[in-house]
């Protein structure tokens, strides 16, 4: 049972930064999902796949992990790239 680490990432839509600083441990899908027969939904087994769990800091997830025994793998948080630009750009 592997699970991966990150830190959760600012909304594309919001220039809000609520929950950014918050890193989750979710697990990796242990199964692939298949379409049911019936609806058509996609849907597998899986339930752990379901399970996300929020820390305050990477260190803590990791001290969750090695306590209980799950592989992980950490993903890094991206590099912030800002444009700066003024108004007037955007009428050149």
């Amino acid at each position: 049972m592997a699970a991966r680490i990150y830190q959760i990432p600012r909304n594309a839509m919001q220039s809000g930064r609520a929950l950014t600083d918050k890193w989750v441990l979710e697990f990796e899908p242990a199964e692939p999902r298949k379409p049911d027969p019936l609806t058509g939904w996609a849907g597998s087994g899986d339930t752990q796949r379901q399970v996300e769990l929020t820390f305050d800091s990477c260190e803590a997830a990791k001290a969750y992990a090695d306590k209980h025994a799950i592989a992980y793998a950490v993903i890094p948080t991206p590099h912030k790239t800002l444009k700066i630009q003024a108004y007037a750009d955007n009428f050149r």
